[in-house]
């Protein structure tokens, strides 16, 4: 599982022309899922994500969750984020997992932070989107299951 994580003031994703979603402050996450990802791995990467202290406090540091400036969070499902480059120049996609499964641990992905009590908005699994966002700061974190 990688999850490439934005610190947004706003997000959206439209798909065939229509809004999808929207959020305000908050966080946008593209979720790729893998296929050595498991039920766990899901769980510990949403844990993660609840907790991680990427908002400014009154000081200036980045030592607020996603809970403490009642933020939201928007959920793209986004296999491309596990291609392989490393063989010509043509991307593979056999660390993905195939779409069925993804669809499966992205949406309890989803559930589990919602659980949490984080509002969460989803993209559309497996639809062409158009995702704008505004980034604050920018913060821009890349959080891989393997390295996590």
């Amino acid at each position: 599982m990688k999850i490439v994580l934005q610190r947004v003031k706003k997000a959206a994703v439209r798909v065939d022309g229509e809004e999808k979603a929207s959020i305000g402050k908050g966080l946008l996450l593209l979720v790729g899922i893998g296929r050595e990802d498991t039920p766990e791995t899901v769980e510990h990467m949403a844990g993660k994500i609840s907790r991680l202290r990427v908002f400014e406090d009154t000081g200036g540091k980045m030592n607020l969750d996603i809970s403490q400036v009642s933020g939201e969070i928007l959920s793209v499902s986004q296999f491309t984020l596990l291609a392989d480059i490393a063989k010509g120049n043509r991307p593979g996609f056999d660390e993905a997992a195939p779409p069925e499964i993804a669809r499966k641990y992205w949406e309890g992905f989803n559930g589990s932070i919602r659980r949490r009590g984080i509002p969460l908005k989803e993209g559309e699994f497996g639809a062409r989107m158009d995702v704008s966002l505004v980034n604050d700061g920018p913060v821009t974190i890349v959080i891989d299951r393997a390295k996590n």
